[in-house]
C-alpha cells in the first residue's frame, strides 16, 4: 500500500489550485462539494470559471504563481499545464511541509485524488496510486452500476437513528445485529423502492419491539479458503468472512485471502506444519468455544476444504455437543486447486478411472496406510501433507506392486503466484524434489493422468492458461 486511505474534513479550510484550465475547474468544483475555502491562482481563467467565480467560498487570483500562496493552506493542488511550475509548487509546499498533488505526475505527490462513488453519507473511492487513472475511473463506474442511489437514503436513515439505537442496545453486538437486520431486511427494501417515510416507521417499531433482546450465543463458520488463489472463494464465503467478528486462520490461509476479512476483526493464528503444532487441535476447539459462548461470530478459516483433512468434522463435533449454531462452507481442496492450475486431470477415461484422497502425515514415522489399495493401476493417488515422508511412500508404493517408472508430481504452493511443479517418477522423484527446493505446502500426485501434463502444455496458448497462475517452474530431467 503505498499511499494512506484518508477522508479528510476540509469544511471551511483554505486550499489552494494552481491553474486555470480545464483540470483545476474539475479539482476546484470537487473541493467546493466538500465545503472548502478555495483560491485558485493563475494568470487567465478558462470559460468553465464563469460559473465558479460568483461562488462565496472561492477566491480567484490572477497572477502567476508564488510561494507565499501556500500562507495557511491545508493543502496545494497544481493542475498547470508547465512541468517546471509544478516542480516548484512541490519543492515549495514540501519546503513547508504542506501536502501536494501534482495533478498527472505521481513522483510530484505527496497525496493523490481517488475516483470517488458519492451515495449521501456514504463515500467510496477507488485509487490506483496516481499509476493508472483510467483504470480507477472504470473501477468506479462499474461500482456506481451495482449500488442503487437509494444506498444514500439508507445512510441517512442510519446517520438519524445511530445515538437512539445505541442508547438502546448498550452491548456492540447486539446493534451490530440489530443494523445488519435493517440493512439486509424489509425495511431497506422499503428504502429502495422509494417509501423512506414508511421505512422509517418500520425501524421505530422494530426498535421498540427489539429494545433489550436477551444475549444470544454466537455462530461458528467453518469456512473453507481453497488453495490459496483468492478468486477461488465462494460468494457465500466471502459474505461470512465480512460478518465475523473473530477470525481463526490456519498456515495455508494466504494474506491475500486473509485481507478480505474484516479489518476490524480479533485475528488469531493457530496454524500447523509437519512436526510442530502452533495450537493443538484441542486448544483450537475451545478458542471456537469461548467466543462463540460470549456472543460473537467465529470465522474458523481453513485451507482447501474444512471436512477433507481439515479437522473441520471434529470441530463441528464439539460445537454440536455445546449446541452452538455453526455454517460449514466447502472450499476448493488442494487436490482440485492442483490439478486445474498445472493441466494434470485427476481422471480421465484412457489413465485413470477412479481418484483416492489421503494423507501422508505419518505419525511417529509409521507405515500406517493402506499401501495395497494405494498401489492399484488405472486410479490417480493424492497425497496430502506427505513431502516429509516422500522416501517411505514411494518405497512402499513400488513394494506393494506399481512399477517404479509410475508417473509422480510434486505440486508445491497450488494455485498461488508462487506455484511450482517437479515431474518425475516414483524412482527418481525423491532426487528431484531435493534437487528443486521443494517445500511445504506440497501436493503429490500419483498416476498415468500425469502424462497429460505434456499434451495439455503442448501449445503457446493452452500453457499460458495454465502459467497465469503462477511459475510453473516443472523440473522434468531424463531418466
Amino acid at each position: 500500500m503505498d499511499y494512506f486511505p484518508l477522508f479528510l474534513d476540509i469544511k471551511n479550510k483554505p486550499c489552494l489550485v494552481v491553474g486555470g484550465g480545464e483540470i483545476a475547474f474539475r479539482k476546484a468544483s470537487a473541493l467546493l462539494r466538500a465545503k472548502a475555502h478555495v483560491t485558485v491562482v493563475a494568470k487567465e481563467f478558462s470559460e468553465q470559471f464563469d460559473q465558479l467565480l460568483a461562488h462565496d467560498n472561492l477566491t480567484a487570483v490572477t497572477e502567476s504563481y508564488n510561494k507565499t500562496h501556500l500562507d495557511k493552506q491545508t493543502f496545494v493542488i497544481a493542475a498547470t499545464n508547465h512541468r517546471p511550475t509544478n516542480e516548484i509548487i512541490f519543492s515549495d509546499a514540501q519546503a513547508v511541509n504542506l501536502p501536494v498533488n501534482v495533478v498527472d505526475n505521481p513522483d510530484l505527490c505527496t497525496f493523490i485524488f481517488p475516483a470517488i462513488v458519492e451515495r449521501g453519507p456514504m463515500t467510496i473511492a477507488v485509487c490506483s496510486n496516481g499509476n493508472a487513472p483510467v483504470l480507477g475511473r472504470l473501477l468506479r463506474a462499474k461500482i456506481e452500476s451495482i449500488i442503487p442511489f437509494q444506498y444514500g437514503k439508507l445512510a441517512e436513515l442510519a446517520q438519524k437513528y445511530r445515538a437512539k439505537v445505541k442508547a438502546v442496545f448498550s452491548n456492540t453486538n447486539q446493534r451490530r445485529d440489530f443494523w445488519e437486520s435493517v440493512f439486509e431486511g424489509k425495511i431497506a427494501q422499503k428504502v429502495f423502492d422509494g417509501n423512506f417515510e414508511q421505512a422509517e416507521e418500520m425501524l421505530q417499531e422494530k426498535l421498540v419491539n427489539e429494545s433489550f433482546p436477551q444475549e444470544t450465543r454466537g455462530e461458528v463458520y467453518l469456512v473453507g479458503a481453497g488453495p490459496g488463489d483468492p478468486e477461488l472463494l465462494t460468494f457465500k464465503a466471502l459474505r461470512l468472512m465480512q460478518q465475523a467478528d473473530v477470525v481463526i486462520y490456519d498456515r495455508l490461509v494466504t494474506p491475500e485471502i486473509l485481507d478480505l476479512t474484516r479489518r476490524d476483526a480479533h485475528k488469531i493464528y493457530v496454524g500447523k506444519k509437519s512436526k510442530y503444532h502452533c495450537v493443538p487441535q484441542q486448544d483450537i476447539n475451545s478458542l471456537l468455544l469461548e467466543y462463540a459462548e460470549k456472543g460473537h461470530r467465529v470465522l474458523r478459516l481453513k485451507g482447501g476444504d474444512p471436512f477433507i483433512f481439515g479437522r473441520g468434522g471434529e470441530e463441528a463435533e464439539e460445537l454440536v455437543k455445546r449446541q452452538i449454531p455453526f455454517q460449514v462452507v466447502p472450499g476448493i481442496t488442494s487436490a482440485a486447486g492442483a490439478s486445474n492450475y498445472c493441466g494434470i486431470p485427476l481422471t480421465h477415461r484412457d489413465y485413470s478411472h477412479s481418484v483416492t484422497f489421503v494423507t501422508g502425515h505419518l505419525k511417529n514415522d509409521s507405515c500406517d496406510l493402506n499401501w495395497p489399495a494405494l498401489a492399484q493401476k488405472h486410479q490417480t493417488l493424492v497425497i496430502y501433507m506427505g513431502l516429509a515422508s516422500l522416501p517411505t511412500i514411494t518405497e512402499n508404493l513400488v513394494k506393494h506392486g506399481l512399477p517404479a517408472s509410475t508417473p509422480m508430481a510434486i505440486i508445491q504452493n497450488a494455485t498461488r503466484p508462487n506455484q511450482k511443479i517437479v515431474i518425475g517418477d516414483l524412482d527418481n522423484i525423491v532426487e528431484r524434489v531435493e534437487d528443486a527446493g521443494i517445500v511445504s505446502p506440497a501436493l503429490i500426485v500419483v498416476g498415468e493422468v500425469i502424462n497429460l501434463y505434456d499434451v495439455l502444455n503442448q501449445t503457446n496458448q493452452s500453457k499460458a492458461v495454465f502459467e497465469e497462475h503462477g511459475n510453473l517452474a516443472m523440473e522434468r530431467k531424463s531418466a
